[in-house]
């Protein structure tokens, strides 16, 4: 018989800090936070009724404070019919218009905005979470509602720990409902509210044992998991936490010898219109983010100091140098054999009335944000090629190439589902610019993208404005600081979209102290998930979760999979 929770008042937790320097906010349980939420049933995601709450239970609607209506039921099973309230239905178009799409950017199936919506109307937890998901960037876009937003939080997080206790629980629906909230935490501006759910939804992920072959709803929650990770890691020069290479994605594809695109024989031709029609685009996207997380890796691994032996030395720098070619190779490979409707339909490069970057347009979502992907990885490349410097000529052309497609990708594209991906591109883009007037126009392109998205980009714009000497790296710091404190006037960038500002390979190794020691100034790994494991003694969730029982732990892999 499923174990259920007695309707107690649960003891409330001292906040830990992780090691990412974070807080898990404190959750007092009360017994009415979950009145409202009893009896709800999955029964289109598995044979069995939801064991989060217990079945057929009497459901009481409440008021909370603001007017606002917990989303009540027409079941007594706790499923709902509809959405009832005006607010419910402008905060879930809000999230399918607004928030699901970039998230769906790489599904083919588009999970997230085209199927999660309804099966949220089966679990009030999650549908908790979507609502708070288009709540936030509401209140990011008018500058208002925040209460609600944080409301709708609330009660999802509340209900996500209380079921965390029951080891009989759906354990796809707390994965599915963690990946949502730490979206939720991404969108928030105030980094004291930031990041509490993002080592919970990757260790669910890793309890439901999902990955880049899971299908349906289950992998598309590991796609989105994994691509705020690594833009995430990308931003602060950490390794990530699970390396790519364990994902589980086909990696047939880096076998493959570069294959031109012009000229050949017909039936190379018929080949190239064979990879043109494929229209897997999504999973291309999904090999180049690989491609991008294998460099972010290799850039977190640059060493800060230089071996006492110049043999030793120059030995690791060829073993650099090796991995450098390969993740070259990678990029090659990827970019001739990837299918057609991958490579930019339209290239215009005189500069136009409107931008001073080239005029580069793909047609569909999925192969922009590849194309996106593959410049930054390539304009990474050239500055860290171990035996090359960054400033060399080779190294400046390729890198003003491949900043100025990015740019001209983004100047040209209104599509807000590329945002995230596209502000990240961007502030490494712009980073290696040197021309005054591309550099004005990289902050006006940002500018437009912060009314657009509602985010905004102070601080990207302060560590550009110090790359290019615009100002002192103290008056940046001090900008850094006072958004970190929550002293500005607006919403700051959320930290997955800072830019990448860091030494690079190629320059002299930094100056060592006498505490600066090689075990001192190892590749930081991704410290926001280092204890995201439920088998770590620091794991997630310590003071709610239970390990699922047998019965639950075995069903994960088939649930939502349809």
């Amino acid at each position: 018989m499923a174990h259920t929770p007695a309707p107690q008042s649960l003891p409330v937790p001292s906040a830990t800090p992780t090691r990412g320097g974070m807080l898990l906010d404190q959750y007092a349980i009360r017994d009415d936070a979950f009145r409202r939420s009893q009896g709800h049933r999955l029964s289109d995601f598995s044979s069995l009724p939801s064991p989060c709450f217990p079945p057929n239970s009497a459901l009481t609607p409440g008021l909370v404070p603001d007017g606002l209506m917990t989303p009540p039921t027409e079941r007594s099973t706790g499923e709902r019919e509809y959405l009832s309230t005006e607010d419910e239905i402008r905060f879930m178009q809000s999230y399918t218009d607004a928030v699901a799409i970039w998230m769906d950017v790489m599904d083919k199936e588009k999970q997230f905005s085209r199927v999660l919506p309804y099966l949220a109307l089966q679990s009030p937890m999650l549908l908790n979470a979507l609502l708070s998901c288009g709540a936030k960037h509401l209140s990011l876009v008018e500058g208002r509602g925040e209460e609600k937003a944080h409301y709708y939080y609330d009660e999802a997080t509340k209900a996500l720990l209380k079921c965390l206790q029951n080891p009989d629980r759906n354990t796809a629906e707390c994965a599915t409902t963690a990946v949502i909230l730490n979206v939720y935490e991404i969108m928030t501006e105030k980094p004291s509210q930031r990041m509490t759910h993002i080592a919970g939804a990757r260790a669910l992920i890793r309890e439901c044992g999902w990955d880049a072959t899971s299908p349906g709803i289950s992998g598309s929650c590991f796609w989105v998991n994994i691509g705020m990770e690594v833009l995430s890691c990308l931003a602060f020069n950490w390794q990530t936490a699970w390396d790519p290479d364990q994902w589980g994605l086909d990696l047939e594809f880096t076998n493959w010898t570069p294959t031109p695109r012009t000229g050949g024989s017909v039936d190379g031709e018929k080949d190239a219109l064979l990879r043109s029609t494929e229209g897997d685009e999504e999973l291309w996207v999904h090999r180049i983010l690989y491609i991008l997380a294998k460099i972010t890796n290799f850039h977190a691994s640059i060493p800060r100091f230089q071996e006492a032996s110049p043999h030793d030395e120059q030995a690791r720098r060829q073993s650099r140098f090796n991995e450098w070619k390969r993740l070259k190779g990678l990029c090659d490979a990827w970019n001739s054999n990837c299918p057609r409707s991958m490579q930019p339909y339209g290239y215009c490069h005189t500069p136009s009335s409107t931008s001073l970057f080239p005029r580069v347009w793909l047609v569909k979502r999925p192969s922009t944000l590849a194309r996106l992907f593959y410049h930054t990885a390539m304009c990474m490349l050239a500055q860290i090629n171990p035996m090359e410097p960054r400033d060399s000529e080779d190294n400046r052309v390729s890198q003003l190439l491949h900043a100025h497609h990015t740019c001209g990708i983004i100047a040209h594209t209104n599509d807000p589902a590329i945002a995230s991906g596209a502000l990240r591109s961007l502030a490494v883009a712009g980073a290696v610019l040197t021309d005054r007037r591309e550099q004005m126009e990289v902050l006006e392109i940002m500018e437009k993208r912060s009314k657009e998205t509602g985010w905004r980009l102070g601080r990207v714009v302060a560590e550009l404005k110090t790359k290019w000497g615009w100002e002192s790296g103290s008056a940046a710091a001090s900008r850094a600081l006072s958004a970190a404190a929550g002293t500005s006037s607006g919403p700051t960038l959320p930290s997955f979209l800072s830019p990448l500002i860091r030494p690079e390979e190629g320059q002299s190794p930094m100056s060592r102290t006498a505490t600066s020691t090689p075990s001192t100034l190892k590749p930081t790994v991704n410290p926001l998930l280092a204890n995201a494991d439920f088998g770590k003694k620091n794991h997630p969730y310590q003071n709610w979760y239970e390990p699922p029982s047998r019965t639950a732990a075995a069903s994960p892999q088939t649930l939502w999979s349809a």
